[in-house]
């Protein structure tokens, strides 16, 4: 079976099944019957309701799964909790806080894993970058992305990797220190955020202190000044739309103006999480 943690460890031709089955709504039922564990060690409005709503449009049960109930990695072993939950489901997507808990959990069992977030990847989020892309523009070929704010996350990591399959041209800008330290062959990093957006059609950021960064927050928020996308680091783009994983901090990484504007997209590539998740799912039930 295949197992889905990053964009890098999909086999070859992966990432554009998966993205043609996100655009299809005639998957049937594969997973009727069959359970799907979402196991998640940290809360997510989107991603639960993404993917449980997913996985009941192919047919399956979805069990949302608290990390108090599993214990992940101090009542039982990531690899203890995987073999049991393999018992019930055909498939196990997880929401973990260390990404070594889920390569534990696929080399434990035999059903395939998901992955919904860690502290490294992020591949739903990236297949739901690209799915609003290609619809806001025709096509993947050749677009131009810029990503503004803090590079060396799991988002921007995998859309890095995401952009490099595709032939997107991604630049990354960030302040010193807070580069993509392993950004793939291909993706352009520079400290300017005007340097980043000239010429983009789209532009992208993150919150500046994620889940878990708290104690961090002064010196992120001091070291992102200037890296806020406003109406006039917009304006610099090239009739750019503008993206947001989400949840957004409005006033500190963009505008309400911004979040607000004809140009936001936020909304549809926060509804493109479900069918990428639902696309995802269905690769692994073994659809192609």
């Amino acid at each position: 079976m295949t197992d889905l943690l990053s964009i890098a460890g999909l086999p070859g031709g992966a990432f554009g099944e998966i993205l043609a089955l996100s655009e299809r709504t005639d998957l049937g039922a594969p997973l009727a019957g069959k359970g799907v564990a979402l196991v998640f060690q940290k809360p997510s409005a989107r991603t639960r309701n993404s993917t449980e709503m997913a996985a009941v449009q192919l047919g399956a049960h979805p069990i949302y799964i608290q990390k108090d109930e599993v214990g992940l990695g101090s009542r039982e072993s990531a690899a203890d909790v995987a073999r049991t939950l393999a018992c019930y489901h055909a498939i196990i997507a997880a929401r973990v806080t260390d990404h070594r808990d889920l390569e534990a959990m696929a080399d434990a069992v035999e059903i395939p894993v998901l992955n919904l977030l860690s502290d490294r990847d992020h591949p739903l989020q990236a297949f739901a970058d690209l799915l609003t892309v290609k619809q806001l523009l025709g096509g993947l070929e050749g677009a131009r992305i810029a990503y503004v704010g803090d590079a060396d996350n799991n988002v921007a990591r995998s859309l890095a990797q995401a952009c490099v399959l595709v032939g997107a041209e991604l630049t990354l800008a960030s302040p010193e220190g807070y580069a993509l330290s392993d950004a793939p062959s291909g993706v352009r990093q520079v400290v300017d955020p005007a340097d980043a957006v000239a010429g983009a059609r789209i532009v992208y950021t993150d919150v500046w202190v994620s889940m878990g960064q708290d104690d961090e927050a002064d010196a992120r928020l001091k070291a992102f000044a200037g890296y806020q996308v406003d109406e006039a680091l917009l304006a610099r783009a090239d009739d750019a739309y503008f993206l947001h994983c989400l949840p957004a901090r409005r006033g500190e990484e963009v505008t309400h103006g911004v979040m607000e504007s004809p140009r936001s997209a936020v909304w549809r590539q926060a509804e493109n999480r479900m069918h990428t998740a639902r696309g995802a799912l269905a690769w692994l039930a073994g659809m192609r």
